[in-house]
């Protein structure tokens, strides 16, 4: 698995938008989550977040890192730590209860 991370790692990160309709990036280690309305994914440059409507996953390329979606995107968003964004909707959530 190590061998397949460092593979992923060589790769340049790039994103091709078309109409908001069809996503390309490329340099995906990993899939964290997603659905209709958001990816979450970690790429070689870090965490990054697609929203929009109607998302669905075309097509998975894991050895090169590829990923495509298709549906309509709504925002593209880099985010520096899952962990930490996590941790901080929580603390404000309960501070704006």
């Amino acid at each position: 698995m190590e061998k397949m991370d460092d593979t992923i790692a060589n790769y340049n990160h790039g994103i091709t938008l078309v109409e908001r309709k069809s996503l390309v990036v490329t340099g995906v280690k990993k899939i964290e989550n997603f659905d209709d309305e958001e990816f979450l994914m970690e790429t070689t440059m870090g965490f990054l977040v697609i929203k929009g409507e109607e998302l669905e996953l075309i097509r998975l390329d894991t050895m090169q890192g590829n990923v495509s979606i298709k549906g309509i995107v709504k925002g593209i968003n880099y985010v520096e730590d899952v962990k930490t964004k996590n941790k901080e909707q929580g603390i404000f959530n309960r501070l704006f209860k």
